[in-house]
């Protein structure tokens, strides 16, 4: 080669190194320094592609509160006359007990407001007030709930005639206030192992209630250590046989056992009650601790409606088996998870309001000598907020749905309903309680200093609300209740029998979904297939169903070897999986079906790409799973993402109307960085501190 080829090369060669540091260095200039637009708006290139959805909030509202609108606006309304019943930030634990009952006595005989003629005849209506009560206050919606749904929810729905007859009039009016003593101090999830003894005494006519030990004492009994007359108690009922040192254990059963006289609210005598104590959170409910040391009380307090025993001792049944009479019993007390989930779901808006409205309000950064811009065009505070805004619509619409099949249910005793309820009203009581719980803490955090201050609420709806993941069932346990029907579904499938509604999805799914993956949909990433609701639903469904036969045959396997709880325990990670997959499908089901009957075409689009949102993030989130089985190309696989990123900016351009659609007043959210209106939010936030 000749010198001067060399040199030309040479220079050639610098050139193109020089040319390539060039536009390295101009590329990383424009990620520093994006180029500035009018109107001081991050924006990627594709989202400017389309308008904005135009979204009535009014509309919108009427479509999401329904036809209970009415009564839970009068709750709001009755609390804002009656500042005095408002909860301050910092109060003593008795100070809260105290005022507690105020307010309950106050909604009940001032407003009004008397929620219990509902828990049997219209359900939907009950929910709707518990959740406009624990809006105002959570501690005052727990309470209430102890008062009507559980203590007089058990009469209602566990005793007979007798027993409504006799003291319906003094639980709704507050007369009898009232306690649900099951938990113990050893047992709580596993209630057929409480040790609490009833034992019947054919010549007084009498049941004795005793604590045997004190692993037995009833353990967080709300009501109980200060305002309680009555305790519905859950105990082991003891039945003399003829040889009179021996005694018939017939299973679990529930009294009326009163525990303070109705005059005096002395202790009676044998009951021993003390405090709980201070809790993390729900201090305005008094939980105590209760131990009966030979407490007898009369035959007909017997709460008999699966069970009763005649004045001889003689024990009769509608129902044939212990099992089947415990069943039944837990199967009337279901509504108490039914309301957690849907109360749940409004803790969430009320978080996801304030934190969004806050996030809209605060101005952080921006391009270089331009406005700062709100917190809330930034990708990262999207990624953390407007996939919880759409899991809050999608939880709201499947609760509803939750509740519509539970007053079905109470009108019907539909057997298949009841199972369906159950089932159901475990999962979603376990995913959106551990959603929220989850999502409180992102909300504090994505609010930064002032999300720590305890007037903005967060700290205080944290704490409230932690216990619904283990009250009225652990959530663990629940979602190996979900796993344990859908196995018992697909085996009885697969012995001929049929699916019950709540999972009749599986019957077009199983053998559709099995099948290899389709190679050539798999690699389909248009934005028109992604977000068809097939697609979404169909893939749901793949998961579950795949989830659902691996999870069967793991059981069969290690059942050789380890026998079935050893199996069941090896597999309880994917069975709980599999559990949280299905609940997702169901809920992603509900929300279809209620976009499909919004009849306001602007709030159809905006549910709509809230929707997609919600199922494309999802099956981002488990893309390793699709992708392990080739459901799912790589060049997909980056188009799901790509347009969840893109619909979470698109969200975020209606986030306010989304949350306006709630329709929570601002002394109902009580945070100063959650106001409506943005002017109001710093003066009243700097007043609070005495500016």
């Amino acid at each position: 080669m000749s010198s001067s080829n060399f040199n030309n090369n040479h220079v050639n060669n610098e050139q193109q190194q020089q040319q390539s540091t060039d536009r390295r260095i101009r590329l990383l200039s424009l990620h520093l320094n994006p180029p500035i637009n009018n109107n001081n708006q991050i924006k990627l290139e594709v989202c400017s592609a389309r308008a904005k959805i135009d979204v009535n909030a009014d509309k919108l509202t009427s479509y999401l509160r329904g036809k209970h609108r009415d009564v839970q606006e009068k709750v709001f309304a009755y609390f804002n006359s009656r500042p005095d019943l408002q909860t301050p930030i910092e109060i003593l634990k008795d100070d809260y007990r105290e005022l507690c009952m105020r307010q309950l006595v106050g909604l009940v005989r001032e407003a009004g407001i008397k929620p219990f003629r509902y828990v049997v005849e219209d359900p939907a209506k009950y929910f709707a007030i518990i959740e406009a009560v624990g809006s105002v206050d959570m501690s005052l919606g727990i309470k209430l709930g102890v008062q009507y749904s559980l203590w007089g929810g058990s009469v209602l729905n566990l005793g007979t005639k007798k027993h409504r007859d006799k003291y319906f009039e003094g639980i709704d009016n507050l007369e009898y206030l009232g306690c649900f003593a099951m938990t113990e101090l050893h047992h709580g999830s596993n209630v057929q192992g409480i040790q609490t003894i009833a034992t019947f005494d054919p010549l007084t006519d009498e049941f004795i209630i005793n604590t045997p030990n004190d692993g037995a004492i009833k353990w967080w009994i709300g009501n109980a250590a200060v305002h309680g007359k009555f305790a519905t108690v859950f105990a082991k009922l003891m039945l003399p046989t003829y040889d009179k040192n021996a005694l018939t254990d017939m299973g679990v059963h529930a009294f009326i056992v009163p525990i303070r006289d109705l005059k005096t609210h002395k202790t009676l005598p044998g009951v021993e009650i003390n405090d709980c104590g201070h809790k993390v959170g729900l201090n305005g409910v008094d939980n105590g601790a209760l131990r009966f040391r030979n407490v007898r009380i009369p035959r007909d307090n017997l709460l008999n409606r699966f069970g009763d025993v005649s004045r001889d001792g003689s024990y009769t049944s509608p129902l044939p088996t212990i099992n089947k009479r415990f069943a039944a019993t837990l199967g009337e007390l279901v509504g108490g998870r039914v309301g957690l989930a849907y109360s749940s779901v409004g803790v969430l808006k009320i978080a996801a309001t304030i934190a969004i409205r806050y996030s809209l309000l605060r101005q952080q950064f921006g391009p270089p000598k331009q406005p700062e811009i709100s917190i809330l065009d930034y990708q990262s505070q999207q990624h953390k907020l407007m996939p919880m805004l759409a899991s809050t619509y999608a939880f709201h619409f499947a609760t509803v749905h939750l509740i519509e099949k539970y007053s079905q249910m109470k009108k019907t005793h539909d057997e298949q309903l009841v199972a369906d309820v159950h089932a159901l009203s475990a999962g979603l009581k376990s995913y959106v309680t551990s959603y929220t719980a989850k999502s409180l803490s992102i909300c504090r955090e994505a609010c930064g200093g002032h999300g720590y201050a305890a007037v903005n609420r967060f700290g205080s709806l944290r704490n409230d609300h932690d216990i619904f993941q283990t009250f009225e069932g652990d959530n663990t346990v629940l979602l190996q209740q979900v796993a344990g029907d859908l196995l018992k579904q697909y085996q009885e499938k697969f012995c001929g029998g049929t699916l019950s509604a709540t999972w009749s999805y599986l019957r077009e799914s199983m053998n559709t979904y099995l099948s290899q993956p389709n190679p050539v949909t798999a690699r389909w990433e248009s934005e028109d297939h992604l977000r068809d609701p097939k697609f979404q639903l169909d893939a749901f469904r793949y998961r579950t169903s795949r989830l659902l036969q691996s999870a069967a045959v793991r059981l069969r396997k290690h059942s050789k070897t380890l026998g079935s709880f050893g199996a069941w325990n090896r597999c309880l990670n994917h069975l709980l999986t599999l559990a949280e997959s299905h609940i997702e499908t169901v809920i992603l089901e509900n929300f279809i079906e209620a976009i499909k009957s919004c009849p306001d075409a602007n709030s159809r689009a905006a549910l709509k790409l809230v929707c997609d949102l919600y199922a494309l993030n999802l099956i981002w989130s488990d893309i390793g799973t699709y992708r392990n089985v080739d459901y799912v190309a790589p060049n997909k696989a980056k188009a799901i993402h790509k347009l969840a990123d893109y619909l979470s900016f698109q969200v975020k351009n209606i986030a306010k109307e989304l949350v306006d659609a709630f329709d929570l007043p601002d002394h109902v959210t009580r945070a100063p960085i959650g106001k409506q209106s943005p002017s109001e939010a710093y003066t009243e936030y700097t007043q609070y501190v005495g500016f």
